[in-house]
């Protein structure tokens, strides 16, 4: 609906400046909730399903929205030399939307499925030809498409009620981040969010918050 908003905004500017006044087109209502994420129990059962997960490049990706707060064309658009991981510290660098290029810190519980990761893709097909972090099966980049399907098919074994894609990953991580209090301005730099104003978003009530809220009222027992 933001997409929607802006692209209005912009045909009202057009409008402005051809002298013919502002389009006058009526803009979506923007939701008054927080972006969906995962809950605390839905958080370990999803970890525990790529605990359990057997192929080891399906684990260091699906761990990358939730620990690094990426985009499902970030994760997939990463090369070898993105990640950079010293004895002590890693730092994941991504290329994001309109070319900018962000360094996001490799959290402990990603940095030993990276590891595992990095050391069998040498055994794939076309490792040493392709820089691709993320392989196919042929040996070439994996697609969003074929990512996409590693994160619905880890979920439908976690058993999840809700639906769960790279995208909730995502809104997991920063959603954790700020109730956590993290300051806005870190959390844009980390996420890849050019506006403060996006992440505002995510401080308001989640439909969960609304039901939880309920716990306060009487009831005769």
């Amino acid at each position: 609906m933001r997409y929607v908003n802006n692209a209005l905004a912009a045909l009202d500017d057009f409008y402005v400046r051809r002298g013919l006044g502002k389009a006058g087109i009526a803009r979506e209502d923007i939701p008054k909730t927080a972006p969906k994420a995962m809950n605390g129990p839905a958080q370990i059962r999803w970890l525990r399903a790529i605990e359990d997960w057997p192929h080891v490049r399906d684990r260091a990706l699906a761990l990358l929205p939730f620990y690094a707060g990426l985009r499902i064309g970030d994760a997939v658009a990463l090369d070898v030399p993105d990640v950079r991981i010293s004895a002590r510290k890693g730092v994941l660098v991504v290329y994001g939307k309109g070319g900018k290029v962000r360094e996001v810190p490799i959290h402990l519980q990603l940095r030993q499925p990276l590891m595992d990761w990095l050391d069998e893709r040498r055994t794939w097909k076309h490792a040493t030809a392709q820089r691709a972090l993320f392989l196919n099966r042929r040996g070439g980049r994996l697609s969003a498409r074929g990512a996409s399907a590693v994160f619905t098919a880890i979920a439908e074994a976690a058993g999840l009620e809700d639906p769960t894609t790279a995208h909730i990953g995502r809104h997991t991580f920063v959603t954790q981040l700020i109730r956590g209090g993290e300051d806005l301005i870190t959390v844009a730099e980390m996420a890849g969010h050019a506006r403060l104003d996006t992440l505002r978003v995510y401080s308001q009530p989640t439909e969960e918050d609304k039901h939880h809220a309920l716990r306060h009222l009487t009831v005769d027992r």
